[in-house]
Order: C-alpha cells, then sequence, then structure tokens
C-alpha cells in the first residue's frame, strides 16, 4: 500500500521584485488516507531561535489567511479548491522581505508529507548610466564607463560597439564587474556610439555613449587668447573707471561752486547808492560845522563827485543852490547857525 506523497519537485525560485511567483504543491492521496485533509503554508525564519510562522491555511473545506500582515492580500491559493490536489501558493507584488525558505505541508491521516521551497526576490538593474572619462583626443586613453543604481547583485556589465564596424577596438579592456571599458591609445577610428547592457539573474537595463575622438588642442594657442583677451578685459576696465572718476570729479566740483556762498561778504553796492552815501555824508558835515573850521571845508573840491550820481527833480540844475538859499533855523535846537557855501557858474565856492 501507499500513503499520501508530494509530487511538484522544484525547490528554490529567483524572481524579480514587483513581479508574481508561485511555489509549487502538488500532491496524491492514497485509498489508506481517511483523516480530513490539511494544507498549510508556513515561513522557516533564517534565526533557528524564531518560531515558524503561518501564512495561509486551508482546512475543512475553508481558507484561511490572515495569518501574516506582511502578505495580508497578496498571498492566495492557486486554485480556487486546493483539496483537488493541487496546494501550491501564488505571492504578489513581490518584495525584497519576501525573501525566505517556505514550506508546503499536507496532512490526510494518516499521511503526512512536508516539502521546502527557497525563494529569493532580487532587483533588476535599473537607472543605469553611461559616462566617458580622460580627454577624447587622439594617443590618450579613454575609459567609458557603465553603472546601474539599482539592482541586486550579482551585476554584470557588457559593452558593445553599436555603428561603424559593430565590434569593440583591438586595444580595448573590458571589466565585467565594475562595467569598465577602456580604450588605449585612442585613434579617430574609435569614434563612434557604444551601447553597455547591465544584467543580473532577474533583469537587464541599457544605456548609451557616443565618442567622438579628435586632434589634440592647442594648448600654446589657447593659453595666448585667454592671456590677450583678460589684458583687454582689465584695459577696458581701468578705462571705463578713469572715465566715471572723472565725470565724478566734475559732478562735485560744479557743485561745490555752485552752493559756495561767503556769507561774510556784502553784496556789491550800486553807483547811486555809493553816491547818495557820499553827499549824505557831506551834508551831515556840513550842517555840523563851526565858522571856525569853515575853511578848511572849502577846500574840498565838489566837482569829484560824478554829476550823474545825483538825483534832481526835472528842469532843474544839479548845482547847489545860491545864496537865496536861507540856513536852517538852529536856534531852536540850540546850535550856532552856519553859512552853506554855494557853487556858482565858474566853479568857485561863494
Amino acid at each position: 500500500s501507499r500513503s499520501l506523497v508530494i509530487t511538484s519537485g522544484e525547490k528554490s525560485f529567483e524572481v524579480a521584485q514587483g513581479e508574481k511567483v508561485t511555489l509549487p504543491c502538488t500532491f496524491e492521496i492514497s485509498e489508506e488516507d481517511q483523516g480530513s485533509l490539511d494544507i498549510e503554508w508556513v515561513l522557516i525564519p533564517a534565526d533557528n531561535q524564531k518560531d515558524e510562522q503561518i501564512i495561509i491555511m486551508y482546512d475543512v473545506d475553508r481558507i484561511y489567511d490572515n495569518y501574516y500582515p506582511a502578505l495580508k492580500g497578496r498571498i492566495q491559493f492557486t486554485k480556487s479548491d486546493p483539496g483537488s490536489g493541487d496546494g501550491s501558493l501564488d505571492i504578489l507584488n513581490l518584495k525584497a522581505a519576501d525573501t525566505g525558505t517556505y514550506q508546503c505541508r499536507v496532512k490526510k491521516a494518516p499521511g503526512v508529507q512536508s516539502q521546502k521551497i527557497k525563494l529569493t526576490v532580487l532587483a533588476k538593474p535599473a537607472r543605469t548610466k553611461c559616462s566617458i572619462e580622460g580627454p577624447q583626443e587622439i594617443g590618450k586613453d579613454i575609459t567609458l564607463k557603465c553603472t546601474s543604481q539599482e539592482g541586486s547583485a550579482l551585476l554584470s556589465y557588457d559593452w558593445r560597439r553599436v555603428s561603424g564596424t559593430q565590434g569593440l577596438p583591438a586595444t580595448s579592456m573590458l571589466n565585467k564587474n565594475t562595467g569598465e571599458l577602456l580604450l588605449k591609445n585612442a585613434s579617430k577610428d574609435y569614434s563612434g556610439t557604444y551601447h553597455c547592457v547591465a544584467s543580473n539573474r532577474v533583469g537587464t537595463d541599457e544605456c548609451s555613449v557616443e565618442l567622438n575622438v579628435t586632434p589634440p588642442i592647442n594648448t600654446a594657442g589657447v593659453i595666448a587668447g585667454a592671456i590677450i583677451g583678460t589684458l583687454l578685459g582689465l584695459s577696458v576696465l581701468a578705462f571705463l573707471v578713469f572715465c566715471c572718476c572723472k565725470k565724478h570729479r566734475e559732478k562735485k566740483y560744479e557743485k561745490e561752486v555752485h552752493h559756495d556762498i561767503r556769507e561774510d561778504v556784502p553784496p556789491p553796492k550800486s553807483r547811486s547808492s555809493t553816491a547818495r552815501s557820499y553827499v549824505g555824508s557831506n551834508r551831515s558835515s556840513l550842517g555840523s560845522m563851526s565858522p571856525s573850521n569853515m575853511e578848511g571845508y572849502t577846500k574840498t573840491p565838489y566837482s569829484q563827485v560824478p554829476s550823474e550820481d545825483f538825483e534832481s527833480r526835472p528842469g532843474q540844475n544839479p548845482t547847489f543852490a545860491s545864496s537865496k538859499v536861507a540856513a536852517p533855523n538852529l536856534s531852536r535846537m540850540g546850535a550856532v547857525p552856519v553859512m552853506i557855501p554855494a557853487q556858482s557858474k565858474d566853479g568857485s565856492i561863494v
């Protein structure tokens, strides 16, 4: 006689992150197995000190899938009726944390069988970038780099040329682990488009780069041109600074001259004002003179005062009045009356 047996044979899976995996668990029941059918999947921890964790179970025509919160909503039996002989398990939207060892157990008294399956969730290569290191000049060594920023180990890189001869140059050296392609003593024939493929066990990713090998640059000419350009630029800058400073000084000078008014210098007097002051002062002197000092005063020539500076009424002679003019009544003021000299037509004092 024979008892219950598990017929599925695969025991190891490597699947890309985000994809779906089916862990197989098919079985056959013998006539001796008369008990109730019980199918359960458990996750065996890497640490032996921890207990196994039931993730899903089929018992007496019922399915229980609320045992393991980390896989809730992402696990299911492949068949709607696992009791028909297929207790395989589907895990959806795989994550890196789903990596581990899973065990399928089938019980139908007196038969009991189990099978372990190892699951490894890997990340595909992603965000792969190609770049060029070193001057792209004839005779120089040039390095093409290829790097994937995402992806599980073990990553492998491969370069190929997709233009021209379709083959890598004879002097090229490829490191599949680092993704570096060294082109020694480059020539113009090395120019073209290079393509890199990054891969691991679950996927691939690609990138390309354009290589253009040119003759060496005339360094001396570039340096000389840079020096000349710098000197010209400094000259122009110095000229502009000079012009700005000169203009600023001119504006400052004009402003100072415009606003520089000396308060201690009185404004100039007009000729008429001067003449009036002169005549007024002489008249005052005449009024205070006594007969004793009249002789010294008569020596002063009246002709020294410009005749145009005297104000006179229309039709009157600017000369002094004749002797008919009476002296002012000074008796009331307590002063001695004096004679006021008059000028005759010939200019003599009367």
